[in-house]
């Protein structure tokens, strides 16, 4: 009984560690794509008319009120 506990909860521990990566490859690649977007939006020509075609401010980062808490992995414990 103690092997099978025991990998179950490895098992878990796996996939809570993936899904956060994955969480966390998902936000990086939406930074990534709106500083690409920004600095885009402040080149030129796009800059004269960018606020005329609906896009009148830069886009905002994916930021959040708890993000040093984000970065830790959650405890879990049975």
């Amino acid at each position: 009984p103690d092997l099978k506990a025991s990998e179950n909860m490895q098992q878990l521990s796996e996939e809570l560690t993936t899904t956060e990566n994955r969480v966390a490859y998902a936000r990086q690649g939406y930074n990534d794509a709106v500083m690409g977007f920004n600095t885009y939006r402040q080149s030129f020509p796009p800059v004269f008319f960018a606020a005329r075609f609906g896009h009148p401010e830069d886009a905002s980062l994916l930021e959040f009120e708890d993000s040093v808490q984000i970065q830790v992995a959650p405890k879990v414990s049975f």
